[in-house]
């Protein structure tokens, strides 16, 4: 009997130390749990939507292992990767017809005023932003990485058959302007609206890099296009330009792929938002943003000339400062909306970007200031660019993004369509074409109330005006 009591009294002492080990070791249970955790991690903005929204079967084009893909993993940051070149191509073009603008004034149309042929850059960008409600339609509806694969086509045959037509400028509108920005809105929709769905814990950073591309393409873009014309011409440059497009956006494309899938919705585009305060409000603060927003890209370099008395090199490689500048913006602004909250950090970058225009630019005729203003301006400006998208996914989840985006680009196009034929005529009817301030003081006025309409926003968010938001 002692024995056997010796013997149990023994078990129990070891008993602990058997389950400790036990405890130490993987448990099949864990691993099952630890996978239902990531699918539910991965279902985290799909769960927003009604049941009848959600797809059940993979579309025939989808893979049934898409939802094995971890958000923030690496296919996510190839998507990023992807968009930013991208948007390197297809907003680097638009930012480089300036170049072109040049040439076709001087040479190949001499006798053609020069508002008709800047009508090919305005149209660039206005289609893009028109086009960009049913680019959205056609993301929810159909595969981002088809969607961005027809784009990039239609972009490279449009700068390829322009480079044919040096007869007559309205070929030009109709190539270079009109086709090259409906391919341009099917790339740039999908760009900046599908990285979204793939991130969670670093998604400004991720758009941010993803919208950097466009500041990158036009910092080397424009450059480049300048040798090709002086070196082959026109039509060569087209040509090149156009075979790169379609490599580039050939092979970006295939990583271009949405990650929520939504059934066709009986309403092509869902107008309730529209009864969304926060909605009109970010609304109304994109619309003023882009009021002011082009003036110091357009008139900077001008001033510099005519009024500070630098040469035409400085007010380029001034140009060239925004750009670099406003590419650091964008991916930084991520990084610190990270720590201080999305819409906190787009309403200080707005209202920074208005205050350097009015504070250093305005009042001031010297070298130095027109420098600290093109840097300060163009990182915040770039923050205010970069974060619009974050914002919007934030606010409403990314399965609505691609169609709200396109939205918001329409509101983006009407102030942008407003603010730079108004601040050009401020400057030939009010300024005389060599008094600034006007212009100046008008590009700084509608970008602090563009960020008054964005702390409208950030209040109708959350009221607590110290929480990160």
């Amino acid at each position: 009997m002692s024995h056997n009591s010796e013997s149990d009294a023994a078990a129990s002492l070891n008993q602990p130390t058997i389950n400790e080990s036990l405890s130490r070791l993987p448990s099949v249970n864990s691993k099952t749990s630890d996978l239902e955790n990531e699918k539910q991690t991965a279902r985290l903005d799909a769960e927003k939507l009604p049941d009848d929204l959600l797809e059940t079967e993979p579309r025939w084009w989808e893979s049934k292992s898409l939802e094995d893909r971890p958000l923030d993993g690496w296919y996510a940051w190839s998507v990023v990767i992807s968009g930013c070149f991208m948007l390197m191509f297809s907003m680097g073009c638009v930012n480089s017809y300036g170049t072109y603008q040049t040439y076709y004034h001087l040479h190949q149309f001499p006798d053609e005023p020069l508002s008709n042929l800047a009508w090919v850059g305005t149209l660039q960008f206005a289609v893009m932003n028109i086009f960009g409600i049913p680019a959205g339609i056609l993301c929810e509806r159909m595969d981002t990485r088809l969607v961005t694969f027809v784009g990039g086509v239609i972009m490279a045959v449009a700068l390829i058959i322009a480079s044919f037509c040096d007869s007559a400028p309205w070929k030009l509108i109709l190539t270079q302007g009109i086709v090259f920005a409906l391919g341009a809105a099917l790339v740039f929709v999908p760009s900046t609206s599908i990285p979204s769905q793939w991130f969670t814990k670093r998604r400004a950073l991720a758009i941010g890099i993803v919208v950097a591309g466009s500041g990158i393409g036009g910092l080397w873009l424009t450059p480049a296009t300048r040798a090709m014309i002086d070196q082959l011409g026109t039509g060569w440059a087209l040509r090149i330009t156009g075979i790169i497009v379609f490599v580039v956006n050939s092979i970006a494309s295939l990583f271009m792929r949405g990650r929520i899938k939504v059934k066709s919705r009986e309403k092509i585009v869902d107008m309730s938002i529209f009864r969304d305060i926060r909605f009109i409000l970010i609304c109304a603060g994109g619309t003023c943003g882009m009021c002011g927003y082009f003036t110091p890209f357009f008139s900077m370099p001008s001033f510099a000339e005519e009024i500070v008395g630098k040469s035409n090199s400085f007010g380029n490689n001034l140009l060239t400062v925004i750009n670099a500048a406003s590419t650091v913006g964008r991916i930084a602004t991520g990084e610190v909306a990270a720590i201080f909250g999305t819409i906190n950090t787009m309403v200080t970058c707005t209202f920074v970007a208005g205050l350097s225009i009015l504070v250093l630019w305005l009042p001031f005729e010297t070298t130095g200031t027109l420098i600290a203003c093109a840097i300060i301006y163009g990182v915040f400006c770039g923050g205010f660019i970069g974060l619009i998208p974050v914002v919007l996914s934030e606010l409403w989840g990314v399965h609505r993004i691609s169609t709200i985006i396109g939205l918001l680009y329409m509101a983006n196009f009407v102030g942008a369509m407003i603010g730079a034929p108004s601040s050009s005529g401020i400057l030939d009817n009010i300024g005389h074409g060599t008094n600034f301030k006007p212009s100046i003081a008008f590009s700084g006025t509608f970008m602090v109330c563009g960020s008054l309409f964005f702390l409208g926003l950030r209040i109708a968010a959350d009221k607590n005006l110290f929480k990160k938001v």
